[in-house]
């Protein structure tokens, strides 16, 4: 299976835009792309404004949102304890044999997590070990103001500890006046972690279909990405 899993170092580094963003470069670039993003919690993956409907438009699949998103919470918290307030657990199981069902419908696939990449989904698993389970390899999305250098390191310290693949990191959010933080973070993550910077994205004040899917096409190198992973255009 051709795709990637997009993590991040926390909650709301911009994971979603992050992921629709480079599904509509691919798109563009007419790779027959899907997304999936299992688990959502806080609002309906219905809503126009969730993101499961963001991901749903950007990459243009006919995929129904509860095909994108299966299992969804009603509180904004991390999966497991949104499910247990439910009474509604998850496992693996359900997981994987629902994505067993979908991902023969695109030749790539873009997956998202929730939250970071140890955030508990069920009673016995994290989002990391859905990563090993699906075994895409990851993009890891992080912040770019002070103290993304620790956050990121770990992250990346952990999921190399696993056995996860990086195929980059994604530095989103960066100041129209960037700070001293924002501007030599850069170069410090990359040597310490020794994983390529796919890109460092602008703070987007106007989330729009366009603005995003042009924000990633200038500041993430996508043809590198779909190089690295053996993806033709129009594959």
């Amino acid at each position: 299976m051709k795709g990637v899993f997009v993590t991040g170092t926390d909650t709301n580094v911009g994971k979603t835009i992050i992921a629709s963003g480079i599904a509509a470069v691919l798109r563009e670039k007419e790779v027959d792309v899907g997304v999936f993003k299992p688990f959502l919690s806080g609002i309906s993956r219905d809503h126009p404004e969730s993101d499961t409907s963001l991901l749903k438009e950007m990459s243009q699949t006919p995929l129904s949102t509860e095909d994108i998103t299966p299992f969804e919470f009603k509180e904004p918290l991390a999966p497991l304890v949104a499910g247990k307030l439910m009474g509604k657990l998850v496992n693996m199981t359900e997981v994987v044999r629902h994505w067993e069902t979908i991902r023969v419908k695109h030749d790539f696939f873009i997956v998202e997590g929730a939250g970071g990449i140890a955030v508990p989904l069920g009673e016995n698993f994290l989002v990391s070990d859905l990563i090993k389970v699906l075994q895409l390899p990851i993009i890891i999305v992080t912040r770019a103001n002070l103290g993304t250098i620790n956050h990121t390191f770990l992250t990346v310290k952990y999921a190399k500890s696993i056995g996860l693949s990086i195929a980059g990191i994604v530095i989103n959010g960066v100041s129209e006046k960037a700070d001293l933080s924002e501007r030599t973070s850069p170069e410090i993550i990359e040597k310490l972690c020794g994983v390529p910077i796919l890109g460092v994205t602008p703070k987007l004040t106007d989330l729009t279909k366009e603005s995003i899917q042009q924000m990633v096409k200038e500041h993430i190198d996508v043809s590198l990405l779909l190089n690295k992973m053996g993806v033709e255009k129009g594959e």
